[in-house]
């Protein structure tokens, strides 16, 4: 079993996996309340949160999942890409953690754990397309077995989850945008108005535009602003493309199921559109491991299980996870 730890935005996570489908504890503390007077996540005060709270979250993960620090056969962290400052704070436990107990020390990337967390009380296997959708990113990968991923298409601009906050802020709402424009969009005319979903070649995506226009939209309306409609018109232009591009991908590369990632992948009409639409099963994350969590760095643990060595740092933009192992056997291989 692992002990996952995830510090890469404002989320403080510890989670107890077995075998990287089995959880046995998963502990949060989310920061959202802080950084709501913000309007968003302000680095250092994530980071001195995470320095405060983190090591109550490991002991909380330990004490519920009923192991101890030798019953463990790895310590697995997020090293990137996020924020470096909160990052950092996670790698220094994770490393401090491994090398106190005696235990490997597993790096992973945020993006492939988000992937992972589809493991999790699943029977999933590859191959599949994923279609990863988070406040940072998105990207549509195919998967051809657990450790070889391929970037089909990506966004060129704003992720879907940024969109979102964007927007959310253009209609006056509170932080996070996301949840709010959800709700807001069951209520409201999606037809309300003709957004554009940025048309691009290929698998890639964007979204400023439809951002942009949504912008329009506002400085053209009278008051009172049309806060449901401008949701529903907004959500239903993004979850058009996203859906369009991945069936497309899935049925182009034949395979047999899609996957459902990241924070975005807790959207209601986007969950909902992308299983009704599809010829082949969906996979979607339970509603609790779609937004950062420890418990699918655990499960990414298990599937890219290379012992990392302690000089690994932290990293912002996305790296191969090849380059987070040593070349050794130094593996745990203990599950």
């Amino acid at each position: 079993m692992l002990l996952g730890i995830e510090t890469s935005c404002d989320e403080t996570a510890a989670a107890v996996v077995l075998n990287g489908r089995k959880v046995l504890s998963s502990k949060l503390f989310s920061q959202i309340q802080v950084h709501q007077e913000f309007g968003g996540v302000v680095p250092e005060v994530a980071a001195r949160k995470h320095v405060e709270i983190l090591n109550s979250i490991v002991e909380e993960a330990l004490s519920e999942a009923g192991v101890k620090p030798s019953d463990l056969s790895g310590i697995v962290c997020t090293a990137g890409p996020g924020l470096i400052g909160t990052l950092l704070v996670g790698l220094a436990a994770a490393k401090a953690y491994a090398w106190a107990w005696e235990r490997p020390f597993i790096a992973v990337d945020h993006l492939l754990s988000h992937v992972c967390a589809n493991y999790i009380d699943t029977d999933l296997e590859p191959p599949f397309v994923a279609l990863l959708v988070s406040g940072g990113h998105t990207q549509l990968l195919h998967f051809e077995n657990h450790r070889t991923s391929k970037i089909l298409g990506q966004t060129l601009d704003d992720a879907a989850g940024e969109a979102f906050d964007k927007v959310g802020r253009l209609l006056g709402l509170e932080y996070p945008g996301g949840p709010v424009i959800d709700r807001l969009a069951q209520v409201g005319n999606a037809k309300a108005y003709a957004f554009p979903e940025g048309v691009v070649d290929g698998y890639d995506f964007s979204f400023s535009g439809l951002k942009t226009a949504v912008l329009r939209a506002v400085e053209k309306s009278m008051a009172p602003l049309p806060v449901a409609d401008l949701a529903a018109s907004f959500q239903a232009a993004v979850v058009r493309v996203l859906v369009k591009k991945t069936l497309k991908a899935a049925q182009e590369l034949d395979v047999p199921r899609i996957v459902l990632a990241g924070g975005v992948a807790a959207n209601r009409q986007l969950r909902e559109e992308l299983s009704r639409q599809s010829s082949v099963p969906v996979y979607i994350p339970q509603l609790r491991y779609c937004t950062d969590n420890a418990a699918m760095v655990a499960a990414a643990g298990f599937y890219f299980n290379d012992a990392s060595p302690y000089e690994v740092n932290a990293y912002s933009r996305q790296k191969h996870p090849k380059t987070l192992a040593r070349k050794s056997k130094a593996a745990p291989t203990q599950r």
